[in-house]
């Protein structure tokens, strides 16, 4: 297959070398198509072009190679923080597409004498501190309000030098007289006391707040001892702010620390991985990313590719990862654990859940703000939930209707784009069988319905669904099979106990994911059917009533009959009203005739 492609391409790949590097595709006008990370160069670019490929996006890019540029690197790691670059740099065409173009703030810890706290959406290589970024600015200022809470500094951005405190150019301001400062300014604090504070708020925002509390109890101990009790109340009110911030943010073990998590929900176009950094038992960050998917690629290959932008993003060095698997690539002095039971599950099943709110209000944004791709995306989902060739754009479902074989009728509604039709839904009436057989209906009302398809050369459904198990599956597919139409259109069968989805020729039923919504819209379908169907056996039922009792009185026509009983609801109320009553109704002649039928006839 090699030799298929031009000759500069088949030289190019021979004399790759056998090192971790980063390969770039481009196309006859130069344009970039797609870059990749390599353990191995040669291995890795040769699989493109001697083996087939599923799906046919990525045959279009390969036939589309004309040039492949190459770059050596000395590790793994290497190759994959390259490739990170690369693409978020030159967005090549083929490559996922990182969808966050939001600019999350930090919190900063100015580089000066009595440094300054705030938050900043810029970072300046100043030397100061930065510490986020916050996907949640709720979560950030909350945080710097208990900060703010616990110890008063400044915020004036006066150059506090020592000359300058010296030579008392500054005087204190509101802040200082509201508490909210200590006024550094005029030497009413000393540089140790304020550094003092910023070394406990260094380690409250990097998650370890039993540090600032050990301190705190510390000095609380300290000022009881000199009978200092206004100090030590001061800052008991602290430490009951700092534990009642842990006591709320601690939701995992204690023993869980300085740890990264990670969860990978995917479907067809898109992969959402989402992040917890966990410090002392507590999540002190959490970040949800989506990458649009260009090449059908793995959740492993999106999920290295993630694990780079967030550590890279959060600066985050933790030595261990939580992840759902464990993929090939590892980074240097990092262990992976992909947790089976305890804690550490949970966190993991937590970061999952995470993903898929995420994924969810994302859909749910889709759907108000751009319907047409809503529908394309449940289309594509079900399209692979159900193992279909095509989009099941017209769905018509059936459900059978009857009471001990009487009255037995069978309702047909129709979805277009996974929303009702109504103007499209059919009911029939079950004509050749006698008794309660619900198979022998099904097979009825198929042949009938799909007879009809054919010789009047209506729209054909791309999907059938059928109410029942394998029985009345069976019955369906007798049917088609008469019509020469089974193959040309796909059809399941839905068992009410447990959802169970049957298809042709397999006796075991498959479990969709109760969530999914493939699953809904099949369940919205099936209850369309049977609600439309008793519907349809009631009003057959009443009309049957009508008939038998109505109907004897000579005079009466079925309109009055059916006036009668829209007003008065049953033939038992009719029997039951006066002559007055009916009369208000359908006129003294005619309701003269029903009143003596009943009551004097009878």
């Amino acid at each position: 297959m090699l030799n298929d492609f031009p000759v500069n391409i088949q030289a190019i790949i021979k004399t790759l070398p056998d090192s971790p590097g980063v390969y770039q595709y481009y196309d006859k006008d130069q344009q970039l198509l797609y870059v990749g990370k390599a353990k191995n160069l040669k291995k890795r670019v040769t699989s493109y072009f001697v083996k087939e490929h599923d799906t046919g996006r990525l045959r279009i890019m390969v036939n589309k190679i004309t040039d492949i540029k190459t770059i050596k690197v000395n590790t793994e790691l290497d190759a994959l923080l390259l490739e990170n670059n690369l693409i978020k740099n030159l967005k090549p065409r083929y490559n996922v597409n990182l969808r966050d173009d939001k600019t999350y703030p930090w919190i900063i810890i100015k580089k000066e004498r009595f440094p300054r706290l705030f938050h900043t959406r810029t970072q300046i290589k100043d030397g100061s501190e930065y510490f986020g970024p916050y996907a949640s600015v709720q979560i950030m200022h909350a945080l710097l309000d208990l900060i703010r809470a616990l110890y008063p500094l400044r915020n004036c951005s006066y150059d506090l030098s020592e000359e300058n405190i010296a030579n008392k150019k500054f005087r204190p301001c509101l802040e200082y007289q509201i508490g909210k400062c200590k006024a550094p300014c005029v030497a009413y604090q000393t540089q140790e006391d304020y550094d003092a504070g910023i070394k406990h708020i260094r380690e409250i925002i990097k998650g370890n707040i039993g540090f600032a509390i050990r301190e705190i109890k510390q000095k609380i101990s300290e000022h009881s001892e000199k009978l200092e009790y206004e100090q030590a109340e001061v800052l008991k009110k602290k430490l009951d702010l700092l534990e009642r911030y842990q006591s709320k943010s601690t939701i995992v073990h204690p023993s869980i620390t300085d740890t990264d998590v990670f969860a990978i929900l995917s479907d067809e176009k898109s992969a959402y991985v989402n992040y917890f950094k966990v410090m002392n038992g507590t999540i002190i960050q959490s970040q949800v990313i989506e990458l649009k998917k260009k090449l059908e690629e793995t959740d492993e290959d999106i999920l290295v590719f993630a694990m780079n932008e967030i550590r890279t993003r959060f600066n985050s060095q933790s030595k261990e990862i939580l992840l759902p698997f464990e993929p090939e690539f590892n980074f240097p002095d990092v262990k992976y654990v992909v947790p089976k039971i305890g804690d550490k599950k949970n966190l993991l099943d937590l970061c999952l859940r995470n993903a898929s709110a995420y994924k969810r209000e994302k859909e749910k944004q889709i759907a108000l703000t751009d319907p047409e791709r809503h529908v394309d995306r449940i289309m594509q989902q079900m399209m692979k939930d159900l193992r279909m060739k095509e989009e099941p754009r017209r769905i018509e479902g059936f459900d059978n209707s009857n009471i001990q074989g009487e009255y037995a009728v069978a309702a047909m509604p129709v979805f277009i784009d996974a929303k009702p039709a109504k103007k499209e839904y059919r009911h029939f009436n079950i004509k050749t069988v006698t008794g309660p057989d619900d198979f022998a209906s099904m097979e009825e009302i198929i042949y009938r319905r799909y007879l009809r398809v054919k010789e009047e050369k209506l729209p054909m459904p791309q999907l059938i669904v059928i109410d029942g198990g394998k029985g009345q599956l069976g019955a369906a597919i007798n049917s088609l099979e008469k019509l020469g139409l089974m193959g040309k259109v796909a059809i399941i069968g839905i068992a009410k106990r447990l959802e169970e989805i049957y298809f042709p020729g397999d006796p075991i039923p498959m479990y969709l994911d109760k969530r999914s919504e493939t699953l809904r819209v099949i369940q919205q379908i099936r209850d369309e059917a049977h609600r439309f169907g008793i519907t349809h056996h009631r009003n057959k039922r009443s009309r049957e009533t009508f008939k038998t009792e109505l109907s004897e009185i000579k005079g009466i026509s079925d309109i009055t009959a059916q006036k009668l009983l829209t007003e008065l609801k049953s033939v038992k109320n009719i029997k039951e009203a006066t002559l007055e009553e009916m009369t208000g109704i359908i006129g003294s002649a005619k309701a003269k005739l029903v009143w003596e039928f009943f009551n004097v006839s009878n």
